[in-house]
């Protein structure tokens, strides 16, 4: 979450390699310091990708992750940049991410807890999940609507402290690796299952999204922009075949054909969406920079990746505030009469109410946590 790389960028420079910079002479202009430029493309993805998780928890689509793999996409895209910021020292990069992460989630997390512990909740040792979100943090029955999503902060966590690693070995055989990427999720399937506790929990995470992550390695260093299109299409035809025919084969197993509820059938259907998105930015060098002449949409855009973590946060809260928010609305006759309480599409409208309220009211967080200027709206 910050800015992107725009279209797949070179390696950068090893040591004894650079030119000497030519000295400045008096008369020389100085070079004019432009702006970081952000990738639209990326931007708009994460904006759409939130919307359809809020989507999914209103609506309940089982369908949904079909049409679009928001999670994948969102590893995917936090892959590409965790990259990028790893040109620079790995600890640095671990701590920077720790910090923009872990404050919002505290600030979140106060409210919850709390609440949790007004409605009977005593909480062991484990309570420290809930301070450096390793494993899934604890909570009673009355609070899981809000806590049971942090398994992506978690993920996301894994992944931005084992990134150094991951990096390094993608580097030494991009193609083969990024493949293999996807050996641990049928392992895990067909072999072993890992141990029956928080660990094994994220393990299963890990592996459903290793692949998509892997992506973003691939494309900032420019390795999706030279593969042939042949290869790549068939490639990601095959994996959303192998995904799809496995949730459709296996809904008895499951009670659903939904990707959110089969590890293996979500890793491969969002390997191929995603392989085929990311590719598809990197070949045809598409950046969406026409955004920017629509004021409205480019401003939409831009909040929803300023405040992605607190949008990501706060939704699941606002649609459980939406239910009695709603209930309330019967009490007045013209809301019964005139207004369609009844429609889950109404709910949808008052929870997105609801999150630009969130976002107003602890957005800042995020601002303090990237060392920047608090501001209700970026």
């Amino acid at each position: 979450m910050g800015a992107h790389s725009k279209g797949a960028a070179a390696p950068p420079a090893r040591a004894g390699r650079a030119a000497a910079p030519a000295a400045p002479s008096d008369t020389a202009p100085l070079p004019q310091v432009r702006p970081a430029v952000r990738d639209r493309y990326f931007d708009t993805l994460r904006a759409l990708a939130l919307i359809r998780v809020v989507a999914y928890h209103t609506f309940g689509w089982v369908w949904a992750g079909l049409v679009f793999p928001s999670m994948g996409i969102m590893f995917g895209l936090a892959g590409t940049l965790m990259a990028k910021s790893l040109e620079r020292p790995a600890l640095g990069v671990v701590r920077s991410r720790l910090r923009r992460l872990l404050p919002p989630f505290w600030f979140w997390g106060v409210f919850v807890v709390v609440a949790m512990l007004v409605h009977d909740w005593m909480p062991g040792w484990q309570i420290v999940y809930w301070i450096v979100p390793l494993g899934d943090p604890p909570g009673n029955a009355w609070g899981q609507e809000a806590w049971e999503i942090l398994w992506y902060l978690r993920t996301y966590l894994w992944f931005v402290l084992l990134s150094p690693l991951l990096l390094r070995v993608f580097r030494l055989a991009p193609v083969p690796v990024l493949l293999l990427s996807l050996t641990p999720i049928l392992v895990l399937t067909f072999a072993w299952a890992g141990p029956d506790n928080r660990f094994g929990v994220a393990l299963w995470d890990l592996s459903m999204y290793l692949f998509c992550w892997m992506l973003g390695f691939a494309h900032r260093d420019g390795v999706l922009q030279r593969m042939k299109p042949a290869p790549v299409v068939v490639l990601s035809l095959a994996a959303m075949a192998y995904g799809g025919w496995y949730a459709l084969a296996h809904q008895a197993e499951f009670g659903t054909y939904d990707l959110d509820e089969d590890p293996l059938a979500q890793a491969f259907w969002s390997a191929g969406f995603v392989l085929l998105l990311m590719w598809a930015k990197a070949y045809f060098r598409i950046d969406f920079a026409w955004l920017t002449r629509f004021r409205r949409a480019d401003r939409i855009v831009t909040v929803f990746n300023a405040r992605a973590v607190t949008i990501y946060l706060w939704h699941e809260i606002a649609l459980i505030l939406a239910i009695p928010l709603i209930d309330r609305f019967w009490d007045v006759p013209a809301f019964e009469r005139y207004l369609p309480l009844e429609s889950q599409w109404f709910m949808f409208g008052v929870g997105w109410l609801l999150i630009a309220v969130f976002v107003l009211l602890c957005g800042w967080v995020e601002d303090v946590a990237a060392r920047k200027r608090p501001r209700l709206l970026p």
